[in-house]
C-alpha cells in the first residue's frame, strides 16, 4: 500500500502555540512528535510505502550533526519504506546524513530521496508528488499532491494538499488522525470528493 504525508515539522517548537499560522491542538513539541509517530505507526507497516512530501523537520540545535541525529532518531521509528521529496525545510545536508546511515527494510533501502519530485500512476490517473503545490493549468488525468501551505487549499480540482494540517482531510467523511499518512483509498476519496464540490460551485 501507498501512503502520502508532507509538513510533519517534527522538532518545530515555533508549530506549537502558533494561533495565526497552521495551529496544531498541542503545548509541547515532543507532545505533537510522538502523537505523529503513534498515528503513523497504527496506519502503516513495514510493508508499505510512504511518500512524504517535505518539512520533515525543523530543528536548528548545533553542532549540525546533533540536529541531524535527532531528526534520523525520530525517523527510524516509522513503520514502512519512506521517499522524501525535499521541501524548503528539508536540507541536503540532512538527506546525505540519511543516506549516509540508511538500511535496508524488505531487502530495499528504508529511505529514498528525490529533489523536486516523483511521479507514479494509480487509478488510471498520474500523480505527481512535490512539497509545493504545482500549477498545471488544463489537464487530462493528472493530479498533484502537494504540501507546504498547510491549512490552505489550493483552489483547483487537481491540486490535493497531503500535509497533517491540510483542510481537505475533511472531504474524507471522518477523523483521520493527526499525523497519520493518507492512503491510497483517502486519496482517491479527496480527489473525487474536490471535484464534487467544485462542480457545485459552478
Amino acid at each position: 500500500m501507498k501512503y502520502f504525508i508532507a509538513d510533519t515539522h517534527f522538532l518545530d517548537k515555533h508549530m506549537i502555540g502558533n494561533k495565526n499560522f497552521a495551529p496544531r491542538p498541542y503545548f509541547f513539541v515532543d507532545e505533537m512528535d510522538n502523537d505523529i509517530i503513534k498515528n503513523w505507526n497504527e496506519e502503516v507497516s513495514d510493508s508499505d510505502i510512504v511518500y512524504h512530501l517535505g518539512d520533515i523537520a525543523v530543528c536548528h540545535e548545533k553542532p549540525q550533526r546533533k540536529a541531524h541525529e535527532k531528526i534520523y532518531d525520530i525517523l527510524k521509528q516509522l513503520n514502512g519504506q519512506i521517499v522524501f521529496i525535499k521541501g524548503n525545510h528539508d536540507s541536503r545536508a540532512l538527506f546525505k546524513f540519511i543516506e549516509k546511515n540508511n538500511y535496508e527494510l524488505n531487502g530495499k533501502p528504508k529511505f529514498s530521496f528525490h529533489d523536486v519530485g516523483a511521479l507514479i500512476k494509480m487509478n488510471h490517473a498520474q500523480y505527481y508528488m512535490t512539497h509545493y503545490p504545482l500549477m498545471m493549468g488544463q489537464v487530462g488525468p493528472i493530479i498533484d499532491l502537494h504540501g507546504h501551505i498547510h491549512h490552505y487549499s489550493v483552489p483547483v480540482k487537481e491540486n490535493i494538499n497531503v500535509g497533517v494540517d491540510s483542510p481537505e482531510k475533511d472531504y474524507l467523511g471522518y477523523e483521520k488522525p493527526f499525523g497519520a499518512p493518507f492512503s491510497e483509498q483517502d486519496i482517491f476519496k479527496m480527489v473525487e470528493q474536490k471535484k464534487i464540490d467544485f462542480a457545485k460551485r459552478r
